[in-house]
């Protein structure tokens, strides 16, 4: 664990390592590595450049810079940064597009809080 710029603990799952199963955490990870499965948390999940993720993901802000399939339920925000790439559906009340980045699915952007939904199989999900 490192100490993020606000003060919050932030994990790192490095380029190299691979995890299978569901994570859960509080203030923030970094995915460099590869991951496959379920996410939640009321913190902040980043997937670097080197980070690829098969997972359905409930928490309360992403940030994609690497890949990911699955599908988003973000209460904040997702931001897709310009080498992100999104094959998935997001539901959040902020989606933030950079030039450059690939989505392929659709975004719903509900006027009131995000409420949990049943997680959706992940063997339903194409391979990366």
């Amino acid at each position: 664990m490192r100490t993020g710029f606000s003060g919050s603990e932030e994990t790192l799952l490095g380029r190299g390592a691979e995890f299978n199963g569901t994570l859960t955490f509080k203030d923030s990870v970094r995915i460099e590595g590869k991951l496959t499965g379920e996410i939640s948390s009321d913190g902040t999940l980043i997937i670097g450049e080197g980070g690829e993720v098969q997972a359905e993901i409930k928490v309360d802000t992403v940030i994609i810079q690497g890949r990911l399939v699955g599908n988003v339920q973000a209460k904040s925000a997702v931001e897709l940064h310009a080498t992100g790439f999104l094959k998935g559906n997001v539901t959040t009340v902020s989606l933030n597009i950079h030039k450059g980045a690939i989505f392929n699915g659709t975004s719903s952007m509900p006027e009131g809080p995000i409420t949990a939904q049943p997680p959706v199989q992940t063997s339903t999900l194409p391979d990366l």
